[in-house]
């Protein structure tokens, strides 16, 4: 090989080194600075999505990549809420307790997690929103009994972004960092005349209620509660916490049509499928 040539490969095996540091280094600031890992590059890149105003110093952690409600859907909740009081049971890094506190007359928002709620502050202040939500550092289960407010809103942890490969995710598959399944058996409500073919349907949620009390927990804050769950939800089970409410909410499916105090409906962020957000009560069709 001529020798201008071997000072040429040369060269450029030494730029090509300088170039894999470079990206290494900005790599490790990322996970340094904005808690991205290998796990959650891919919400990375839809950052403008999960916050619009992202660039203005929007902090989040590796859980709050892939479990922050994205800007659009977060907005549509809170358009829905009907204002007043709102409780975000599992507030995270604040998505939505931000827009709720946009159109809301207060946001009670908390967290178990006290980076979380630091990282939800610090993303209130960005959108100005600081001073219309109280930021709270506790279990929501324990402080339940002490809660009041017009509308509870549950989006607890969905398991991670491996959620996505279950067939039919159900409700117990939910992961509050307390464990929140009970060994207690829900009450039942029955109405005063029942369908005795839909007996069995009662006794089913019956066992359902043992492993699964979060909602039981909200209703007794408010009847007013909006759910945000995962895509492939089980919207048979969701249906059948509409039986919890003394009468039985109606249920119907929502697509276009306006339906009575119960509603499901499907969130799209770009045409993509994010997430099912389940509407109990009257608060959210005023």
């Amino acid at each position: 090989m001529p020798r201008k040539s071997r000072r040429r490969s040369k060269k450029h095996c030494t730029l090509l080194k300088r170039l894999v540091k470079i990206k290494a280094k900005k790599k490790a600031k990322l996970e340094e600075e904005e808690g991205v890992t290998p796990l959650v590059d891919r919400y990375w890149l839809q950052r403008y999505d999960l916050f619009s105003r992202y660039d203005k110093g929007i902090k989040l952690d590796e859980e709050g990549w892939f479990s922050v409600t994205p800007e659009e859907i977060a907005v549509r909740h809170a358009e829905r809420s009907g204002g007043g009081v709102v409780i975000d049971c599992f507030a995270g890094v604040g998505g939505n307790a931000i827009q709720f506190a946009s159109v809301s007359q207060h946001v009670v928002a908390i967290d178990i997690d006290p980076h979380k709620v630091a990282m939800a502050s610090n993303n209130a202040k960005i959108y100005g929103v600081e001073d219309y939500i109280d930021f709270v550092v506790g279990d929501f289960f324990q402080l339940a009994p002490y809660l009041k407010g017009n509308v509870v809103f549950l989006s607890p942890p969905w398991g991670g972004p491996s959620y996505s490969s279950v067939g039919n995710f159900t409700l117990d598959l939910l992961k509050p960092k307390d464990g929140l399944t009970s060994d207690q058996p829900g009450k039942i409500g029955l109405p005063a005349k029942i369908n005795l073919g839909k007996v069995y349907q009662y006794i089913r949620l019956f066992n359902f209620l043992g492993r699964y009390s979060m909602f039981q927990i909200a209703q007794s804050i408010t009847p007013n509660i909006i759910m945000f769950l995962p895509k492939n939800v089980d919207q048979r089970e969701v249906e059948e916490l509409s039986w919890l409410s003394s009468p039985p909410l109606h249920v119907e499916v929502f697509f276009l049509l306006l339906v009575r105090r119960m509603q499901i409906e499907e969130n799209y962020v770009q045409s993509s499928l994010k997430g099912m957000t389940a509407y109990f009560g009257d608060a959210p069709f005023r």
